[in-house]
């Protein structure tokens, strides 16, 4: 017979956030504002004292998911205050490209893909495809910046037989600014595009070399965002998740790109093969936190701090396409992880003097499990539903049909899938990385949810608020005073819309 059988009900995330557990009210004081509750949490360990090497302004991370982060996913989350990472189910090269389009960003200045004079219009029409812009500075084999070439400067039936310096405008019509003028400062960059008219300012040096490009979009966007994340050049911080099979080569690509943190990305996070690539990674690479998973026990946390995690992920099976506990047998609930693996944290603090961080990945369904994961626990965030249906995912945005009370809608969605899914083993050769031959996730839609600013604006000010109301201005204040109850069948129908029609025009 097994060694033990816990008795205890293992509790799901959203158990305990919408149908068994609610955070009770707390003291509120004047001067719990939505601008004084601090939503920032350590994604990387510290020693008591220390300041940690990476903290989130918004303690959230977008899943290493094929249907969620991207590079345009991962500078949203930045930009935000969180973090994208970016997913390993891919080539190691289409990797790397990924997170070298993310620190081409530099906080407003952008290095940009530049194309030259002899550049077939053709080629900028397949770039312009590939990448989803369509300004490219033309510059000559020397980096002197020769012109402009817009989707607008040509049509792409009439001018497919001719070069770019057939079309382009002439660095001579363009407005340009210097490195030495502007200084590095986006003010100064914004105050010249808007003087000048310009969706776009050059900035080049006084021998006429191209440095970066400044948009009014990137600019203005920048400053609706102060808690973006950056690195010591200003660029975006992105995080990079690899495997256990390629991670020697997976590793120094990622590096290389620019990857500012890794995530060991596997549904068992207790095994030699994970010891192994983290050894690897902290021996040669030792600048580079890393991030092992996933576990659900205090055995899993104490095994991955002790081989040098920087941070620990917990979570086996609560994501909503995740069926690895139905398939296989093997797992916990999302509630019952955080708590046992806060405590082991708690614990090793104290003996050791080392914070370590632990992420909730998975059980993500509304903004209030955020807040609930944080009550419970955990000090970070990981989402992938809940980011699904934004724009900045790779997906595209459909028109499904679907039958609610009896009716035939038209709902707009986004395709999601699970990184156990056939479909996301799609891109490997077969059997390269010996995965089972059982899927551990499924192929679903979720509701198209718009752009991601507006989405986690709604979720900052939806968590700020249940924070403030449960006496709480911080997720350290979360973890040392939140009171969580559980609720009762009649509760939870009380809590909600409940005994009225609701009108649905």
């Amino acid at each position: 017979m097994a060694k033990q059988i816990v008795e205890t009900p293992s509790r799901a995330l959203s158990e305990f956030e919408l149908h068994q557990l609610i955070m009770l009210p707390g003291y509120k004081t004047a001067g719990m504002t939505p601008g004084s509750t601090d939503i920032s949490a350590p994604v990387v360990k510290f020693s008591r004292g220390e300041t940690p090497k990476i903290r989130l302004n918004f303690a959230i991370l977008s899943s290493a998911m094929q249907s969620v982060t991207g590079a345009k996913m991962a500078i949203g989350m930045a930009q935000e205050g969180g973090l994208g990472v970016i997913f390993c189910s891919q080539p190691i090269q289409n990797e790397a490209a990924m997170i070298k389009e993310v620190k081409r960003h530099r906080a407003g200045f952008v290095v940009p893909d530049t194309v030259s004079p002899e550049t077939p219009v053709t080629e900028v029409i397949k770039l312009a495809d590939e990448h989803g812009y369509s300004t490219f500075p033309v510059v000559d084999d020397e980096g002197r910046l020769k012109g402009y070439i817009t989707k607008n400067d040509f049509d792409r039936k009439r001018h497919a037989n001719l070069m770019v310096k057939d079309r382009m405008m002439p660095v001579e019509k363009m407005t340009v600014a210097y490195d030495d003028e502007i200084q590095d400062s986006l003010a100064a960059a914004h105050e010249k595009l808007i003087v000048g008219h310009h969706g776009s300012l050059p900035i080049v040096t006084r021998d006429g070399k191209l440095k970066y490009i400044v948009f009014r979009k990137d600019v203005e966007h920048h400053f609706d965002n102060p808690l973006a994340m950056l690195d010591s050049e200003k660029r975006y911080l992105v995080g990079a998740a690899i495997n256990t099979s390629d991670y020697k080569e997976r590793i120094k690509a990622v590096v290389e790109a620019g990857a500012d943190i890794l995530f060991i990305d596997t549904s068992q996070g207790h095994t030699d093969y994970v010891k192994e690539a983290l050894q690897f990674s902290k021996n040669e690479f030792p600048g580079i936190p890393v991030v092992a998973g996933n576990v659900v026990t205090k055995e899993g946390f104490e095994f991955l701090v002790s081989h040098g995690a920087d941070a620990v992920k917990i979570g086996m099976g609560p994501g909503s396409i995740c069926i690895t506990q139905e398939q296989i047998g093997v797992g916990r609930g999302q509630g019952t992880s955080i708590l046992e693996v806060a405590e082991a944290r708690g614990e090793y603090f104290e003996k050791n003097g080392v914070y370590v961080p632990i992420i909730a990945d998975g059980g993500i369904r509304v903004a209030k499990d955020i807040t609930v994961a944080w009550a419970l626990g955990a000090d970070v965030v990981m989402a992938g539903k809940y980011l699904a249906g934004c724009d900045e995912t790779p997906t595209k945005v459909k028109t499904v049909a679907r039958i609610i009370d009896g009716k035939a809608v038209e709902m707009r969605e986004k395709p999601y899938w699970g990184e156990g899914s056939d479909k996301a083993k799609e891109w490997m050769v077969a059997g390269r990385y010996g995965q089972n031959d059982f899927p551990e996730g499924v192929e679903a839609w979720v509701a198209y949810a718009g752009t991601l600013k507006n989405h986690l604006a709604q979720a900052k000010a939806m968590i700020k608020d249940g924070m403030r109301k449960a006496g709480c201005s911080s997720i350290k204040e979360l973890h040392e005073k939140s009171v969580l109850q559980i609720l009762s069948p009649g509760s939870i129908k009380e809590g909600g819309v409940h005994d009225v029609a609701v009108d649905k025009n």
